[in-house]
C-alpha cells in the first residue's frame, strides 16, 4: 500500500537486469557485496540513459526489488524495475523523446554488462569480493572476457499507462 501511494501518475516502464548465472560461484560467496553492486549498476545504467537529452535529459522515479531464485527456485538473481517513461530535470518533468519505446535495449544491455564486469572485477582487485574456491586470478580474467562479449538478459516490457499492476506484480515476489 505505501508504495502505490508513491508511484507518479505517468506511464511506466517494467525493466529487467539479470546476473549471468556463469557468476552464480561469486554470488553465493559474497551476497551482501555482490547484492549492493548488482544494485548500484542497475541504478547508474538507467540515471545514465534518462539523464541523456535524446532519451530523456532528467532524473526517472524507480522502485526496484531483487529476487533471487526463478521459477524453478535455483538461484537467478535479478532486479526488476519500475521506471517512470519520464525524468525531472530543474524542476520541470520532461518526457521521452519517443512514445512507447523507452531506450535501445542492446544498448543499455552493453552498458549494464560493462558496469557491472568492472564494478565486480574493482571490488576483486581491492579485496572486498572472495573469489569461489579453486578460481585463481587468472580464471577470474578469462571468465569477465568471456562475459564481457556474450549478450546479457536484460529486459524492457511493455509500457503501460500506470505502474500500480507491475507494483500488484512485483509485491507477489517479495509477499
Amino acid at each position: 500500500t505505501k508504495q502505490k501511494e508513491r508511484i507518479l501518475a505517468c506511464a511506466h516502464y517494467h525493466m529487467i537486469f539479470t546476473f549471468p548465472s556463469e557468476l552464480n560461484g561469486l554470488w553465493l560467496m559474497n551476497m551482501k557485496t555482490m547484492t549492493d553492486l548488482l544494485f548500484a549498476c542497475v541504478r547508474d545504467t538507467l540515471f545514465e540513459f534518462f539523464s541523456a537529452r535524446k532519451h530523456v535529459g532528467g532524473k526517472p522515479g524507480i522502485i526496484a526489488t531483487l529476487h533471487t531464485w526463478g521459477q524453478t527456485l535455483i538461484l537467478h538473481p535479478h532486479i526488476h524495475c519500475l521506471v517512470t517513461e519520464g525524468g525531472l530535470h530543474l524542476m520541470r518533468w520532461m518526457e521521452t523523446r519517443q512514445k512507447g519505446y523507452l531506450f535501445p535495449i542492446e544498448a543499455v544491455m552493453m552498458v549494464f554488462r560493462g558496469k557491472l564486469l568492472d564494478s565486480i572485477h574493482k571490488a576483486v582487485e581491492k579485496g572486498m569480493i572472495t573469489l569461489p574456491p579453486g578460481m585463481t586470478m587468472q580464471q577470474w580474467k578469462n571468465l569477465k572476457n568471456k562475459l564481457g562479449r556474450k549478450k546479457w538478459n536484460v529486459n524492457i516490457r511493455e509500457r503501460y499507462d500506470h505502474g500500480r499492476g507491475i507494483l500488484i506484480y512485483l509485491s507477489r515476489y517479495i509477499r
